[in-house]
C-alpha cells in the first residue's frame, strides 16, 4: 500500500536495521581500506564518497527498483575510486547526512516515509534476499543476521498480500464480466422488505387466482408476518404447532434483528432456514416447504413440513418372489431413499440431489457407495443428468434415460429399471449408481449389460442348486422367445435342413393364407391381447382371457385362418417372453424376432445368418456408460461367464465384477 498512513510501527521499523546495519559495513571496509583516515563526531569513519551515495539515494525518487540499489550499493562500493574530486553540492549533502545521523527521531521518520511506504515487488525482493546472502557471508555479528532475517519475513509477508489483494481483484473483475454479459449468469431477485410488496409479488406466482395457494396474515410479537404453502404439500398439524406456539410472542420479547430472534429461537421446527433469494422461495415451496415472512426482513424462513400424497409400500407386480420382502417403491423420493438406506447402513452411501426441469424442477437423486463406485462412473452419470436441458420430466425416469443414454433407435435397454430396494441396496454394492427419480417408482442401475436384465431376485432367494436351475429355465423361455420361431419357419421353406429326430416338425397343411402372414398377424394379436389386458379392469379380466382363448384362438383355427402349430409355437415365444425378468428386454426380444421371421422368409437360410450376426455385432458394439454391454461374454471373462451361467453360493462370490472397476474389489476378507 503506497498511503504510509496505513503503515504499523512493526511495518515501519523492519528497514531501518538494515540500513544502519549496512552503513556499518561500509565504516568498516572504509577503516581497512584507511586506516588514518579522521573520524568524525559520534565515532563515524564514513567516507564521504560513501556518505553522499547514501543521501542521494534516501533523498532521490525512489521507485520499484531503488531497494535492489541499495541492497548491492556495498558491493560496488568497494570497486569506486576513492581519489574522485569532491564537488559542493556532495559536501553539502555530507553535512546533512551527518545532521540526520545525530538526529536519530528525523532520520526513523525520514526512512519511514521514503522507503516502507513502497510496496515490494518481485525483483526488489530478490534483491533484497541477495543483500542478505552476502551480508552473512561477511558479517559475523548476530545482530545484524537477526534483522536480516526479520527482513526477509517481512518482505515475503508483503508479497503474499500483494498477490492476495490481485487475486481478490481479478475475481471481482471476472465476476463483473459475468454479470455484464448476462447470458452466463441469471439475475437474483431479492425478496421484498415490504409485507405488501412481498404480497404483491406473490399475486404475480399465483395468489388469489390459484386456489390451492394459501397465505396466512398474522401479527406476531407487533410483527406482522404471512406464512406462504400450498395446500395438500404440507403437514397442517405441524404448521399449526408452530403457529400456536408464535401466537405467545410479546413485543419486547422480540429484539431489532426480528429474522434472527424467530429463526434461532421461537419457530419450533425441527428444519427451518433462511433464503434471501425470490426465486429460491418459490421453488422450495413449490417442493412443499412453507415460507414464514416477516415484514421489514428482506428474507424469509422456510419450514420443511411436507406431506405429498402417497401409497404405501407394497410388492412390485413386475418382480414378484415366492420368498423375500414385500415392499416396494413409490412414487415418493424421501420413502424410496428411505427403503434403501434402511438396508444399507453404510456411512458411505451417497445421495446427491440434482434438480433437472426448467420448469418441472424435478428431483434426481444419485445414489452409490462412495469407497466402492469408480469415480469416473459417477462424473460420467452426474455430468450427463446436469447438461439435460428440457422444460421439464413429467414422465420421470423414462425421459430422464432418453436424455442421457441417447441410444436413438436401437430397441435393447441399455438401463435396468428395477422397483425392488433389496435389488438396488445389492447392486449399489457390487459398484453401481442408482439414480431415484422423484414421482416415479423405478430406479435405475447404471451401468447394465444384456445378461443383468435377465437375472432375477427369486434366483437368490433360493438355494444355490436351484436358483441356477431356475436360471436356467428362464434362459431357455429367453432363447425360445427369439429363435423358435424363425428357426421352425426355416425347416418348414427348408425341409432337408430337418434332422432326423425332427421329421415330425412340419405342418400337415399350409392354411388359407401364407405362413409368414400368419407369423405377423399371430404377433399382432398376442401385443394386442397384451395392452387389453392392461388397460382391462380386473373383474374383466377373466372374461377377456376367455374371450381370447375360446373365441379368437379356436375360431382361427377352425375356419382354416391360421394352422396349429403357428399358435403352438406363438404360445410358447409368448410365454418366453412373459418369462423374461426385464419388460424391455422382452419387447426388444420381440422386433428381433420379428425382424428374423421376415429374413428368412424372404432369403431363407442367409438371411436367418445375416439378420442374427447383424443383432450380434450390433449388441457387441453397444456400450452402457462406456461399459461393453455384451460382457461377460464379450469381450470373453471365463470366472464372470461362470457366475452367470451358475448361481453360485454366497460364500463363494468373494470378488466384485471388473466391470465396474470398482475401488474394492473383495467383497469379504480372505480367510
Amino acid at each position: 500500500m503506497r498511503n504510509r498512513d496505513r503503515q504499523t510501527p512493526d511495518d515501519q521499523s523492519f528497514i531501518i536495521p538494515e540500513i544502519i546495519a549496512m552503513m556499518d559495513e561500509m565504516e568498516d571496509e572504509d577503516a581497512i581500506d584507511h586506516p588514518s583516515a579522521s573520524k568524525t563526531t559520534h565515532g563515524s569513519n564514513k567516507d564521504p564518497d560513501d556518505l553522499s551515495e547514501v543521501m542521494d539515494e534516501i533523498l532521490e525518487p525512489k521507485s520499484h527498483e531503488t531497494e535492489s540499489k541499495l541492497a548491492d550499493s556495498a558491493d560496488t562500493d568497494k570497486h569506486a575510486e576513492r581519489g574522485s574530486k569532491k564537488q559542493q553540492s556532495q559536501v553539502d549533502r555530507d553535512i546533512e547526512l551527518l545532521s540526520l545521523i545525530k538526529d536519530k527521531e528525523r532520520l526513523h521518520q525520514l526512512l519511514s516515509a521514503e522507503l516502507v511506504s513502497k510496496e515490494p515487488s518481485a525483483p526488489s525482493q530478490s534483491a533484497h534476499n541477495a543483500h542478505n546472502n552476502e551480508a552473512d557471508k561477511n558479517k559475523s555479528s548476530n545482530k545484524q543476521h537477526v534483522s536480516s532475517d526479520k527482513g526477509q519475513k517481512h518482505a515475503q509477508s508483503h508479497s503474499a498480500q500483494h498477490e492476495s489483494q490481485s487475486k481478490f481483484k481479478k475475481q471481482g473483475k471476472s465476476q463483473q464480466q459475468g454479470h455484464a454479459h448476462g447470458g452466463q449468469e441469471e439475475q437474483v431477485e431479492p425478496i421484498p422488505s415490504s409485507i405488501d410488496q412481498y404480497l404483491k409479488k406473490l399475486e404475480d406466482a399465483g395468489f388469489h387466482t390459484s386456489f390451492d395457494i394459501v397465505v396466512r396474515e398474522m401479527t406476531l410479537g407487533d410483527k406482522r408476518t404471512a406464512l406462504f404453502f400450498y395446500n395438500g404439500l404440507v403437514k397442517d398439524t405441524v404448521l399449526t404447532d408452530v403457529l400456536t406456539r408464535l401466537t405467545y410472542l410479546q413485543p419486547d420479547t422480540i429484539s431489532t434483528n426480528a429474522l434472527h430472534d424467530f429463526l434461532h429461537y421461537y419457530v419450533p421446527a425441527v428444519q427451518v432456514k433462511a433464503i434471501d433469494e425470490w426465486d429460491d422461495m418459490l421453488l422450495e415451496v413449490m417442493s412443499g416447504a412453507s415460507a414464514f415472512y416477516i415484514d421489514g426482513e428482506n428474507k424469509a424462513i422456510i419450514i420443511d413440513a411436507k406431506a405429498f400424497p402417497s401409497r404405501g409400500p407394497e410388492e412390485p407386480s413386475l418382480e414378484r418372489v415366492v420368498r423375500g420382502a414385500r415392499d416396494g417403491f413409490v412414487e415418493t423420493l424421501m420413502v424410496n431413499v428411505s427403503l434403501v438406506r434402511r438396508r444399507l447402513r453404510d456411512p458411505m452411501l451417497r445421495y446427491e440431489i440434482v434438480r433437472v426441469g426448467q420448469r418441472t424442477q424435478t428431483d434426481v437423486c444419485i445414489a452409490y457407495v462412495e469407497d466402492i463406485t469408480d469415480p469416473e462412473l459417477i462424473e460420467s452419470i452426474r455430468d450427463k443428468i446436469q447438461q439435460v436441458k428440457l422444460d421439464g420430466l413429467p414422465l420421470a425416469d423414462k425421459q430422464l434415460e432418453e436424455a442421457t443414454v441417447k441410444r436413438g433407435w436401437n430397441p435393447y435397454p441399455l438401463v435396468r429399471y428395477s422397483e425392488r430396494p433389496d435389488v438396488v441396496a445389492a447392486h449399489l454394492l457390487e459398484g453401481n449408481v442408482a439414480v431415484f427419480v422423484d414421482t416415479s417408482p423405478s430406479v435405475m442401475l447404471l451401468p447394465t449389460t444384456f445378461f443383468d436384465l435377465v437375472q432375477h431376485a427369486e434366483e437368490n432367494r433360493q438355494t444355490p442348486f436351484m436358483g441356477t436351475y431356475l436360471r436356467w429355465v428362464r434362459f431357455i423361455g429367453i432363447m425360445a422367445s427369439l429363435f423358435l420361431l424363425p428357426i421352425w419357419f426355416l425347416f418348414v421353406l427348408e425341409p432337408g435342413l430337418k434332422p432326423v429326430a425332427l421329421e415330425f416338425i412340419g405342418p400337415t397343411k399350409t392354411g388359407k393364407i401364407p405362413m409368414v402372414i400368419q407369423f405377423l398377424l399371430a404377433e399382432l394379436g398376442v401385443d394386442l391381447l397384451r395392452m387389453a389386458a392392461v388397460h382391462t379392469p380386473t373383474p374383466l379380466a377373466t372374461a377377456m382371457s376367455l374371450i381370447a382363448a375360446i373365441m379368437i384362438g379356436d375360431i382361427a383355427v377352425s375356419t382354416g385362418l391360421f394352422i396349429n402349430e403357428v399358435i403352438l409355437y406363438m404360445a410358447v415365444a409368448a410365454v418366453g417372453m412373459f418369462a423374461t425378468p426385464s419388460y424391455e428386454l422382452g419387447l426388444a426380444n420381440r422386433i428381433v424376432r420379428i425382424l428374423l421371421i421376415v429374413c428368412v422368409a424372404v432369403f431363407k437360410v442367409p438371411g436367418f445368418v445375416i439378420a442374427t450376426t447383424l443383432v450380434l455385432l450390433t449388441l457387441a458394439m453397444e456400450r452402457s456408460f462406456n461399459r461393453p454391454y455384451m460382457w461377460p461374454f464379450i469381450p470373453f471373462d471365463l470366472k464372470a461367464m461362470i457366475n452367470i451361467i451358475v448361481r453360485p453360493p454366497v460364500l463363494y462370490n468373494r470378488t466384485r465384477p471388473n466391470l465396474l472397476r470398482p475401488k474394492q474389489r473383495d467383497k469379504m476378507p480372505r480367510s
